[in-house]
This record gives C-alpha cells, sequence and structure tokens, in this order.
C-alpha cells in the first residue's frame, strides 16, 4: 500500500472542502435546518406522532440521509472529474498508485466529508427537537455503510460525466426525487397498498428505513434487508470501478 500516495490525494482532497466551507458545510447545514423549521413545525401540528414517535423527531433520520446522500454523490463525483477536466488525471494513472489506493483516497475523502456533514447535522437537529439513539452502533454502521457507498457511486458518475451540468442530472433528477419519495417525511404505511408495493423498488427506502430504526427501533423494511440492500449496492459499485480501471473507460479518451 503507498500510503503516502494515499495521504496525498486525500488530504488534497480534504483541503479543498475546508476552502469552500460555506458551500461544502454552512450550506447543507442551513437547508437542512429550515426542513426541520418547515416540516417539523408545519407538519408537527398535523402529525403529532409517528409510531409512537413526535413528527419533528421522525424526519430527524430522513432529513440526514438526505444530506449525506447528496452530498456524497456530489463530492466523489467532483473530485474525480476535475482531474479529468484539467488533464491532470494522466499523471494519476502514470503515478506508481494503484486502482484501489487512488479509490480508497477519492471515495474515503468524500466519505469523510459526508460523515462529518451527517454528525454537524445531527448535532443541529437537537436545538429544533429532542429525539433518541436506540442503537447508537447500527446507526453509526448506517452512518459509515451510505458515505461510502453513495461516495462509490459518485465517483462512478464523476468518470461517466463530459461536462459540469451532467455532475448534477443523478443527484438532481435522480436521488433527490428517490429521497422525497423513501419514506423521508412519512411512514410507507399511510400509503395505499399498490403504492406500498411500488416504493419497495425504491432502494432508498432500505437506506432510511435501517437508519430510523437505530433511532426509534421502528422501520419500513427489516433492518438485515436494509443492510444487505446497501451491502449488495457497495459491491456492485466496487465491481464497476474496478472494471472502469482495467479498461480506462473514460479515463484514457
Amino acid at each position: 500500500m503507498n500510503g503516502h500516495g494515499v495521504w496525498s490525494i486525500y488530504r488534497f482532497e480534504m483541503a479543498r472542502t475546508f476552502r469552500t466551507l460555506l458551500q461544502s458545510i454552512i450550506a447543507p447545514v442551513i437547508s437542512t435546518s429550515l426542513y426541520f423549521v418547515v416540516f417539523g413545525s408545519a407538519m408537527g401540528g398535523v402529525m403529532k406522532t409517528i409510531h409512537g414517535v413526535p413528527y419533528g423527531a421522525f424526519i430527524v433520520p430522513g432529513l440526514i440521509m438526505l444530506a449525506i446522500l447528496t452530498e456524497s454523490l456530489s463530492n466523489a463525483s467532483f473530485g474525480i472529474y476535475m482531474p479529468k477536466w484539467s488533464g491532470t488525471i494522466y499523471e494519476l494513472l502514470s503515478a506508481p498508485v494503484s486502482w484501489i489506493e487512488a479509490l480508497v483516497a477519492y471515495v474515503g475523502a468524500a466519505a469523510s466529508k459526508s460523515i462529518m456533514l451527517g454528525l454537524i447535522i445531527l448535532v443541529t437537529a437537537r436545538l429544533f427537537v429532542p429525539f433518541q439513539i436506540a442503537h447508537p452502533f447500527v446507526m453509526v454502521l448506517f452512518l459509515l455503510l451510505t458515505s461510502v457507498t453513495f461516495s462509490l457511486f459518485g465517483f462512478i458518475i464523476g468518470v461517466w460525466a463530459d461536462g459540469f451540468e451532467k455532475l448534477q442530472i443523478v443527484p438532481s433528477l435522480i436521488i433527490t426525487p428517490l429521497t422525497f419519495l423513501g419514506g423521508s417525511f412519512y411512514p410507507l404505511s399511510v400509503l395505499p397498498p399498490f403504492w406500498q408495493t411500488v416504493t419497495l423498488f425504491n432502494p432508498v427506502v432500505y437506506l432510511i428505513s435501517g437508519f430510523r430504526w437505530a433511532f426509534y427501533g421502528v422501520a419500513d423494511v427489516s433492518v438485515g434487508i436494509s443492510l444487505a440492500a446497501i451491502s449488495g449496492f457497495m459491491l456492485a459499485c466496487l465491481v464497476i470501478i474496478r472494471w472502469i480501471f482495467a479498461t480506462g473507460w473514460r479515463l484514457k479518451a
């Protein structure tokens, strides 16, 4: 393992985050705080409790997951796209750094940013609503798995994109709608039976459900199935990335 090479890339990516704190950290925290104010206050007046959990506290896991998914994709895709755009990707490919070492550095940095953001939002949420974490180790596990997996997915998007506008297509048109339709603000039990079945094909449902179980012990889907779903998606992303480096697809063009 080329530890010096991995650390250099990781440190460079993390330094970019601290140079753009307003965009990377402060803006997502403010946006999520507005969700707490608007949905927690407005909807909380109508929906008092869900499965015995106050509505304001019920949406905390969903909002944290929304921020993590979005930021993981954005950070990882931008991190690998910039070397492609500037032409420095060839220096990376010719350096004594293996594909797994480059992946660890880029994905590790993107996941670190997302985990940091998720923890900040978790602390910020306490200013608006009281909540509890029934299973803290499971909560940390889902936080890590989700950040890493969607950073891997974001890495794939960054390699695939051939323009800045494409970096926003998947997060804006696919991930964000899937998150809103994945039970962030409501339990699946409030949907008609047909739409409950359709919603089970939404992969984000399993992430939010498992993450919420870690907080309150209530879930729309078994926590075991949720862990299996995120693990399977992670494995699929790793296989695709291994193929990308093996063939040079969109890297050497």
